[in-house]
């Protein structure tokens, strides 16, 4: 068997592989990456928060994204039985970028990955783990391709396998989410959108009339296409049909103001389905691996932080994993745990927000505070590791104050 050698071993090409790698490479480590799939091959998860360009830069892959030509994006709108909102990034209380890309994940994943290959990084495409022996400072990973085994060979292991999961899996570290199954339902199309009220320029969230813990996302690409889906618990949405054509078409019916947008929509690509995607796990880190972005804990799609949890997730990994390599001591749950985890924690109280109906009630709520909406504008844009942002730094108790003025209004 063919034995490869590396000091990092990272699971999956994804974002979080990608930037993860080529962070790496850059403070000089040998770095391998093993991919199941051939890359570009579809995802979502395609709306990018602002947050994310920072994490570009630093892995030198911004000019190569800009140069793409993808959707612009300055924020997100939101509507809701003719109530309609927004939110500007480039407004936002936390400093750092304002604006980002919306993007079709096959084309921006193989550009992310191909800039990692560029600066040094190794990626074996087509290459699936079916087993793991990990101990610290000693990893041994066997990928099979093709009825072919290769054996991986390194002093740590990254998992930025997302929804693969690969080291959950293998290690036994799974556990049930807090969040119900819910559904997802969505497909791409030529959009032919002619609503003189549709921004490009952001995602569109849209609330169903009666069912408000049913939400539909809405993102124009550059090329005058876009992805479009429904979201909300299998039990609900099967109720407009059984496969996903149905689903979705009956979904988008039952939403006027969407349908109005979506008059002209050619429906042209697959539909597809994802239930039970969220998803936890027992721990992040241990000896020998780290768990990046969706292969340790998914939350849900409303408010697009998959990508950015993945990118923050690497950013933190890389700075522990960079000097443990360097034989220096390193305390991982203190130190990409514990801050990793704070992020996720306050996009978590927003989501729980979001379907009890609190959070949306901010969002609708027609306030002149510049401050307080920069303050909501910057947890949209992603900032949820800005302990200056009063609205991270008691997520909860301060979103329960803005829910009861708004109530009281």
């Amino acid at each position: 068997m063919k034995e490869i050698k590396s000091d990092v071993v990272i699971i999956g090409a994804g974002p979080a592989g990608a930037i993860a790698g080529a962070l790496l490479a850059k403070k000089g480590w040998q770095v391998s990456i093993v991919e199941r799939e051939e890359f570009p091959r579809f995802s979502i998860g395609e709306s990018l928060l602002a947050q994310c360009i920072e994490y570009l830069e630093k892995a030198d892959m911004l000019e190569a994204v800009k140069s793409a030509g993808f959707q612009y994006k300055n924020g997100a709108a939101f509507e809701w039985d003719g109530a309609r909102t927004s939110f500007d990034f480039r407004e936002k209380f936390s400093p750092g970028h304002g604006t980002t890309f919306q993007v079709q994940r096959a084309k921006f994943d193989k550009i992310l990955a191909d800039e990692a290959e560029r600066q040094g990084v190794k990626v074996y495409y087509r290459h699936s783990v079916v087993s793991v022996d990990i101990a610290e400072n000693n990893a041994k990973l066997i990928a099979e391709n093709d009825g072919e085994n290769l054996a991986f060979q390194a002093r740590f292991v990254l998992d930025a396998s997302g929804f693969g999961r690969v080291l959950p899996r293998l290690l036994d570290l799974d556990r049930p989410s807090e969040f119900p199954v819910r559904e997802s339902v969505f497909t791409h199309v030529e959009d032919n959108i002619d609503d003189s009220h549709f921004d490009r320029d952001k995602i569109l969230i849209t609330v169903h009339p009666s069912e408000r813990d049913i939400w539909y996302w809405l993102i124009p690409f550059a090329d005058g296409r876009a992805s479009i889906g429904v979201v909300g618990e299998k039990e609900k949405i099967s109720t407009w049909g059984q496969d996903p054509e149905q689903i979705l078409k009956g979904a988008i019916a039952s939403a006027p103001e969407l349908a109005k947008t979506l008059r002209n929509a050619k429906f042209d690509t697959e539909i597809q389905r994802i239930c039970g995607y969220s998803s936890d796990v027992t721990k992040l880190a241990g000896p020998g691996f780290a768990l990046l972005g969706n292969a340790g804990e998914f939350l849900d799609p409303v408010f697009s932080s998959g990508v950015t949890i993945a990118m923050k997730s690497s950013e933190l990994a890389v700075e522990c994993l960079h000097r443990q390599l360097s034989e220096e001591a390193v305390d991982w749950d203190e130190e990409f745990v514990e801050p990793l985890k704070h992020g996720v924690e306050v996009f978590k109280t927003y989501v729980k927000a979001w379907y009890d109906g609190r959070f949306q009630d901010v969002i609708f709520y027609q306030t002149d505070q510049k401050e307080i909406k920069g303050m909501i504008s910057s947890i949209l844009a992603g900032y949820a590791w800005d302990k200056k942002n009063p609205f991270v730094a008691a997520a909860e108790r301060r979103l329960n104050t803005l829910v009861e003025i708004c109530s009281a209004k």
